[in-house]
């Protein structure tokens, strides 16, 4: 049995030439979203990672500032006064901040003087007077690429910045 051409539909050249330029056009929209995603995902892990490092020196300035067993009655008497030069630890004998050097698995390679090559963050400590006889304070920031000093001019990728409270 024969078939007519007449009932036989199907696309035409022009149809299938539209419908390939339109899908090429949303796959080179797609294309160039891209870029701009994969940016996005790094700054997000690198600020996931600042913020790591900021949970570590959080940790590291707790323990360090937390009086040994009986020693805060020789610190604060029983008057309004404290002998904070009685507290043990980094805390008491840094007056000037600290810079530390991490790696991109906030691993700390390098603490002030010359930056090692692997490093890629940067955190600033500055430590605060106890505004209290209970209370320490700190601020960290931690900023990249490590190269960049914000202090002196330098215009980081990004940066976190944390005042912590320790020893309440």
């Amino acid at each position: 049995m024969r078939r007519s051409l007449h009932g036989t539909t199907a696309f035409s050249l022009v149809e299938v030439t539209l419908a390939l330029g339109v899908a090429a056009i949303c796959l080179v929209t797609l294309l160039g979203l891209l870029p701009a995603g994969v940016k996005t995902q790094q700054t997000s892990i690198q600020q996931t990672t600042a913020n790591q490092i900021i949970s570590q020196i959080y940790s590291f300035l707790r323990a360090d500032v937390r009086l040994p067993q009986g020693q805060l009655n020789k610190v604060c008497g029983d008057g309004d006064t404290c002998d904070w030069g009685s507290l043990h630890g980094h805390w008491r004998d840094r007056a000037v901040p600290d810079t530390l050097y991490f790696t991109n698995d906030a691993k700390q390679v390098g603490l002030n003087g010359n930056m090692p090559a692997n490093a890629v963050f940067r955190a600033k400590i500055t430590y605060r007077t106890p505004p209290t006889e209970t209370t320490a304070l700190a601020t960290v920031r931690v900023s990249w690429p490590a190269p960049v000093d914000p202090d002196s001019g330098g215009v980081p990728a990004g940066s976190v910045m944390a005042t912590i409270a320790v020893n309440r």
